[in-house]
């Protein structure tokens, strides 16, 4: 129940369009509530009044049956149109609202929550389980009250037709009423289970769509249709048991609204032999069980996707309710100018709360302007420093401090705002390359766009494409070369033009052409800036103020290249292996 009422504050702001869309449905459904009462008249006051003429019975018939045309073919269309037209309009906008919502919250969780999170687990909550709790509004908050309305008028015009009659057609009310307690009640749980598997067949389809490339290159066709098949035979599964039981509940309750009519049959029977009751009015109180039973069996069809709602509705809610890692604080401050000086002050971190120190008691001091050069072995916590600065993680024990305040004092979007990243593995979105590039600062000129690609040595490859800046990339930039979307992702930098820069393994992807290119590009945007370069290829750094070796967490060796050389400790060794291999392939290619 609380899902429902936590539904209710999205629909709140639409209570009047939803009102008055009842209010139209009641007119809609009350017209043909006429045709019962027509019957008996034609029947008792016109076809069996033996004091009429043929002809005052024609002049009659004419004259109703033409209050009717005009009731049903003027009036009753567009009332039908606008009951359609807001229903659907009101419950695409308070999904709208949701959507809007969730995509907030999805931009507020932290990359921890992505690391141990699929995507398609994300995509199903935020597509299919919303779209599906549309049948709350439309059925539950709208159609349900237009049915109880129908059957409120027709058990108050039985009652005035026949008292007797109308008690024997409503005697099976707490039956039904019973019977849809106990089996829809039951039925939310098999639901629930069966949008979940749903979701996880959703979720594999999704990421093998993504790795096709890997599926392919290994030719494990066979091996990945086995394991599609055993993510899609459980949602067989539990697709058979929400069917199942969805089946029970339906013969159960509409066996119920079977029985009652043939009550009704006999007893009216009974009552016309007795004379009391005239065929006119069993006609008519045929028709009428017809209306009453009607709206019982809609609502009995529509509770299957109600209670498909109320699931959705767990599904979205618990989604919701997941916690944010990084948050303001309650007097966080807007991160407005920024110097560049930043101090790691004996920070230690890890991922989980169980699992190992990555970064154990660093500190490091880093002045405005200053290069930076993180080194070592991969899985050394190089990455995982750089990260902390921009707030994607915080620091377990310890604190950064960037011009003598705690980063965790500052708003997250404010002080990401003054940060540039260029990651190992830049993702693209597939729209068309100047928007991709218009990320580092949404608005910017076409001729600021064009010096940034130009400063990242990206302009003339981008002409060169088939639409120029405005081609598609694809999917991540599929259709471009690693080194081409790398560069495209520094235009962004350079379009941002921020204070702090953090170059990941920035030049990673390139080849060796590509990487002089924009070497000297990347030096010339890190002058008076205070940057953060992890690379692996040491050759690139060399340049650094300083050159920090990380091992296990830890710093063991900082100074320049020459200090560092000079020592002859492990950064030595490291650029001596590294010389080597480069001198081998030289050879090898010679």
């Amino acid at each position: 129940m609380n899902s429902i009422f936590r539904y209710l504050k999205f629909v709140k702001p639409y209570r009047w369009q939803i009102i008055g869309t009842i209010i139209i449905g009641i007119i809609k459904f009350a017209i043909p509530l006429i045709i019962p009462m027509l019957i008996k008249y034609v029947v008792d006051d016109i076809l069996g009044n033996h004091t009429l003429s043929d002809h005052d019975k024609i002049q009659k018939l004419v004259l109703i049956m033409g209050v009717m045309v005009v009731v049903f073919i003027v009036l009753r269309p567009p009332i039908e149109y606008f009951r359609q037209y807001f229903a659907q309009w009101t419950s695409s906008k308070i999904l709208y609202d949701i959507r809007d919502t969730l995509y907030s919250h999805i931009q507020k969780l932290s990359f921890k929550y992505y690391a141990n999170t699929r995507a398609g687990e994300i995509i199903s909550r935020v597509i299919n389980d919303v779209e599906q709790t549309k049948t709350f509004v439309i059925s539950g908050l709208m159609n349900f009250w237009l049915d109880v309305a129908t059957i409120i008028i027709a058990i108050v015009i039985m009652f005035s037709m026949n008292v007797s009659l109308t008690i024997v057609s409503i005697l099976l009310f707490p039956l039904y009423a019973i019977s849809v307690r106990y089996f829809f009640g039951n039925l939310r749980k098999f639901t629930r289970m069966r949008s979940q598997a749903l979701a996880e067949v959703q979720s594999y389809l999704h990421e093998r769509v993504q790795g096709m490339s890997v599926i392919k290159s290994f030719a494990i066709e066979e091996y990945e249709q086995t394991q599609f098949d055993k993510q899609n035979k459980n949602f067989l599964e539990k697709a058979l048991q929400h069917t199942s039981w969805n089946a029970k509940s339906f013969s159960a309750v509409n066996t119920i609204t079977d029985i009652a009519p043939l009550l009704v049959i006999g007893y009216s029977a009974y009552l016309v032999i007795q004379h009391n009751l005239s065929l006119g009015s069993m006609i008519a109180f045929f028709a009428y069980i017809d209306k009453l039973y009607d709206p019982l069996r809609r609502m009995v069809n529509s509770s299957t996707t109600i209670t498909q709602s109320f699931a959705s509705m767990d599904r979205v809610f618990e989604f919701m309710d997941e916690k944010y890692d990084i948050v303001d604080l309650p007097d966080a401050i807007e991160c407005t100018h920024v110097e560049g000086d930043i101090a790691f002050e004996n920070i230690s971190f890890a991922y989980g709360e169980k699992e190992e120190m990555v970064l154990k008691d660093l500190a490091l001091n880093v002045k405005k302007g200053e290069t930076i050069a993180l080194v070592g072995m991969s899985g050394g916590g190089k990455s995982t420093i750089v990260s902390l600065i921009p707030r994607f993680y915080d620091v377990t024990k310890g604190r950064i401090v960037l011009d003598g305040v705690d980063i965790r004092q500052f708003k997250v979007q404010t002080l990401r705002d003054k940060i540039g990243v260029v990651f190992q593995d830049n993702i693209l979105f597939s729209e068309s390359v100047r928007e991709n590039i218009l990320l580092g600062k949404p608005g910017a000129s076409d001729e600021e766009v064009f010096q940034a690609a130009k400063a990242a040595n990206a302009h003339d490859f981008i002409l060169n494409l088939s639409d120029g800046y405005n081609t598609k990339v694809g999917e991540r930039g599929v259709k471009l070369s690693g080194g081409q979307k790398q560069r495209i992702a520094i235009a962004r930098v350079f379009l941002k033009n921020p204070p702090i820069l953090i170059l990941d393994e920035a030049t990673s992807a390139l080849d060796l052409e590509s990487e002089h290119l924009i070497q000297g590009a990347l030096e010339e945007l890190a002058k008076e800036r205070t940057t953060f370069i992890v690379a692996h290829r040491l050759s690139t750094i060399t340049h650094a103020n300083r050159i920090v070796l990380i091992e296990h967490g830890q710093i063991v060796e900082v100074g320049t290249h020459e200090e560092l050389m000079a020592m002859q400790g492990n950064y030595y060794k490291l650029f001596q292996i590294q010389q080597l291999e480069k001198k081998e392939k030289t050879e090898a290619n010679s």
